[in-house]
């Protein structure tokens, strides 16, 4: 089974995240159906894309899209799947909604996208604890790469190309390619700026 354009894939651990656990009991954090917050975005490549050339294998993890797994409610109130929904456990989905994918343990982004990690804002006169549109690169794609940016770079990106992601208990933005716009000189004292939230997530 291979689709010509689309990636097929699977969700790890069910389509919500909706869970976590505190100590040994399993908390349920929200039920609300439409809450695009608590869908998984987590997947299983099933097969990759006949007419694609991909770095993206088969049985690599991959971080998609939030409405790729989503149900939701249609004008009509009747529950629905999303329209990349294949058949059973399967999903169709599109180069562009993958943003990350993993092998041997090590997460890499595609082309597209890069991942930063925002970092503590230390204006003693701002209420925003961290620092606006500047981060440390966390994984980046080979176009970032040859481009002399690399892991732990401190960069700049435009406004409004940021969305947030939690990643292994990590809030990383999620940055296109196109929107990084400058390296900075890394001073060595920036600290990156990760909610308690986030580390139970």
């Amino acid at each position: 089974m291979q689709s010509l354009f689309n990636f097929i894939v699977k969700p790890k651990n069910g389509r919500a995240s909706n869970k976590t656990k505190i100590g040994d009991k399993e908390l349920i954090l929200n039920t609300d159906l439409q809450d695009h917050r608590y869908v998984n975005r987590q997947g299983i490549v099933i097969d990759t894309p006949k007419n694609i050339n991909t770095a993206i294998k088969k049985n690599d993890e991959v971080i998609v899209h939030h409405n790729v797994f989503r149900r939701f409610y249609d004008v009509r109130g009747k529950e629905t799947n999303s329209k990349s929904y294949f058949k059973e456990d399967m999903f169709f989905v599109d180069d562009s909604q993958i943003f990350l994918y993993k092998r041997n343990n090590k997460w890499f982004a595609p082309e597209n996208y890069c991942f930063i990690k925002p970092i503590k804002s230390n204006n003693i006169f701002s209420l925003d604890k961290e620092k606006p549109l500047i981060g440390i690169v966390k994984y980046l794609n080979n176009y970032l790469l040859n481009s002399g940016i690399k892991e732990g770079d401190l960069v700049g990106f435009t406004p409004r190309s940021e969305y947030e992601f939690l990643i292994e208990g990590e809030r990383l933005y999620r940055v296109t390619t196109d929107s990084i716009a400058i390296k900075y000189g890394h001073k060595g004292n920036e600290e990156e700026y990760n909610p308690s939230w986030a580390k139970s997530g």
